[in-house]
């Protein structure tokens, strides 16, 4: 019984100084440089001169992390969308339990760090043969034994198990960002998809209007021709276009449903009932796209799918680390402390106290290459995640400078667009005033009929590319998520 303070001493001492004296063998993390410009091309701030849109690091405009959703997307049925697909989409679920598998492996990693502190009891009997026994009679022998143990814990002097546990941790922190960067991706798909069906309930208005129109014509004119008053030639150039209309009508119907069946996955369930709302206004555009875009070093901080990029590069490169520790010894140690006695009876009797401890070191001499090409694999794929680190860098920056290009632009070409849309629409009334008085042919108007229903539905798309761009440059902003 003298001796079990010692032993506790002793392991107390070997487990603290384990714990205490671990280092890292990994390398010195350093940042690699951004491999891009240190700013977004110059053409596009020229571009926002010549617009009503204001200049990137406008004073008044908030940055789109301190952006949240709800604040860039007012429209409430939108909002509800959002909010649901947040709750149902599958997608962003899997990314959630991805979380709670990274956070389970950092932990079970992490234990490694602290002894296992195991409770044992057993009974154990043993017959000793006649012709084994000192006294030539063969004997049962009886043991029991109680007590508290540690089973090769590694006392980590390398820093071997430190290294593997900072790298599961970089790998949960990095499944985390990449939850982040998923939910942004989902509440800019959710927005562009409800766009997107708006923008085919629109012009399969148009449409639809369109062709209504045209069968009035179409029966007027085939009334007329009846009696001699309208040629066979206009009569079915009336009924081409008329058809033209109701086969455009046919194909937005379909793509309007297919675009419906796109948001039912995105938000997980059937959209709810609600009243549908419509393209943002010129105005409301000019207002999304105000979102600053800085300097791309702050993409570094704002996108969190550079930050999971270099929480990667964190945990390859800790991982050389365990696999330096692998060239140098291990040691371990295993001990008890407890009580013994040929009796249950006497388990606990004044000197039946017992314990072990044997400290072992394991120095690699001969794996025939395992721990270098380990140590290679380690390097290689610390090289890799700083290529993948690199290529999200230039990835964001090419997202962010098509935006802006985008954004500079389209609010021109939406403003020609509407002007071709007015002027078409002017022509076609002047035509038809100059048909009604015996000067132009009844296929000026066919041809001025035909302009303008197509004038008008490249005007809605032109407002839709200008709405998922503004979606585009908040989401590559990194946009706010409350």
């Amino acid at each position: 019984m003298t001796k079990l303070p010692a032993a506790r001493a002793t392991l107390a001492a070997l487990s603290g100084a384990a714990l205490l004296s671990a280092c890292s063998l990994a390398p010195t993390y350093q940042r690699p440089a951004a491999p891009v410009a240190a700013t977004f091309p110059a053409d596009s701030v020229g571009a926002a001169a010549r617009t009503s849109v204001p200049l990137p690091l406008a004073a008044n405009a908030r940055t789109a992390v301190d952006t949240g959703w709800r604040d860039y997307f007012p429209e409430p049925r939108l909002q509800s969308l959002i909010a649901a697909a947040q709750e149902n989409n599958r997608d962003l679920r899997t990314a959630v339990l991805r979380i709670e598998e990274a956070r389970a492996l950092y932990n079970v990693q992490s234990a490694d760090r602290l002894p296992n502190l195991n409770a044992s009891v057993a009974d154990t009997r043993a017959k000793t043969p006649a012709f084994l026994s000192s006294t030539g009679v063969s004997t049962i022998g009886k043991r029991y034994d109680v007590g508290v143990s540690v089973s090769s814990f590694e006392l980590d002097f390398f820093g071997r198990v430190k290294s593997l546990s900072d790298a599961a941790l970089s790998t949960y922190l990095a499944t985390d960002e990449a939850r982040m960067a998923a939910q942004i991706a989902l509440v800019a798909q959710v927005a562009q998809a409800y766009y997107t069906e708006r923008a085919y309930a629109e012009q399969y208005a148009l449409a639809q209007q369109t062709y209504e129109a045209r069968a009035r014509t179409y029966q007027l004119t085939q009334q007329r021709a009846e009696v001699g008053a309208s040629s066979r030639l206009d009569l079915r150039s009336n009924e081409t276009l008329m058809e033209t209309a109701r086969a455009a009508a046919l194909a937005l119907a379909r793509q309007r449903a297919q675009a419906e069946n796109a948001l039912t996955l995105l938000v997980g369930q059937a959209p709810a009932s609600a009243a549908a709302g419509a393209l943002p206004d010129a105005r409301q555009l000019d207002n999304m796209s105000a979102l600053p875009a800085g300097l791309p070093s702050d993409l570094l901080i704002r996108r969190p799918d550079i930050r999971a990029a270099e929480l990667r590069l964190k945990a390859a490169n800790a991982n050389i680390g365990a696999a330096r520790a692998a060239f140098f010894p291990r040691i371990s140690l295993t001990a008890a402390l407890g009580s013994s006695s040929p009796s249950l009876h006497g388990l606990f009797d004044s000197g039946s106290g017992s314990w072990s401890f044997a400290p072992q070191l394991t120095l690699p001499i001969f794996d025939a290459g395992r721990n270098r090409a380990n140590l290679t694999l380690a390097e290689v794929r610390n090289n890799l995640a700083v290529a993948d680190y690199e290529k999200t860098i230039q990835t964001a920056f090419r997202e962010v400078a098509d935006a802006l290009a985008a954004r500079d632009y389209l609010g021109e070409q939406e403003a020609a667009q509407r002007a071709v849309q007015e002027a078409q629409a002017d022509r076609l009334k002047l035509l038809q005033l100059r048909f009604d008085n015996g000067v132009a042919s009844s296929l000026d108007v066919l041809d001025a009929q035909r302009e303008l229903f197509s004038a008008q539905q490249s005007l809605v798309q032109v407002r839709l590319l200008r709405t998922t761009t503004a979606i585009d440059l908040y989401r590559a902003l990194g946009g706010g998520l409350q």
